[in-house]
């Protein structure tokens, strides 16, 4: 649905609809290989329950899609959404030098997207992103549905690469 007066359904990726699992060796290696890291991103199996949620909220808002993955990644990105049937929407994604945290840069971007609509949901795993969405006055659903990576939380917090 891409109706400018509905509401919004706002996901996250990685976690909430893409399993990183097999791709967080390269975050425990000591520096970090982000180009690894995200150069296997094409392989990220779908976590059925982001997914189901994600097409039952396109039944009746517009989904976006709000990633800290850098936008060097757009194209995979989007031929991973439309290989796994996720339902078309924007893609916001981080500024490739920009390594502020997540819970920064997207609660940026929901509140940008919140001047001119009414976001129903935002859906995501990371917990300080969810956190400060809810101070904010967003509603918000958390991606439980994977194991946490104590990896993927610190470089979402401290180096601002996710």
């Amino acid at each position: 649905m891409t109706n400018n007066s509905a509401p919004v359904a706002v996901f996250d990726l990685d976690n909430t609809l893409a399993d990183t699992a097999h791709r967080q060796r390269f975050l425990e290696a000591s520096p970090r290989d982000w180009e690894s890291f995200f150069a296997a991103a094409p392989q990220d199996p779908p976590l059925a329950q982001g997914v189901a949620l994600a097409l039952e909220e396109a039944e009746r808002c517009e989904i976006v899609y709000l990633t800290g993955r850098p936008a060097r990644c757009r194209r995979d990105t989007r031929d991973w959404l439309a290989a796994h049937g996720l339902p078309q929407g924007r893609l916001y994604m981080r500024a490739n030098g920009d390594r502020r945290p997540a819970r920064v840069t997207k609660l940026e971007i929901l509140r940008r997207l919140a001047r001119g609509r009414e976001i129903r949901v935002l859906v995501d795993d990371d917990e300080l992103v969810c956190q400060d969405a809810e101070r904010a006055g967003f509603t918000v659903v958390r991606a439980r549905w994977t194991a946490p990576s104590a990896a993927l939380e610190d470089a979402q917090e401290r180096e601002g690469r996710t």
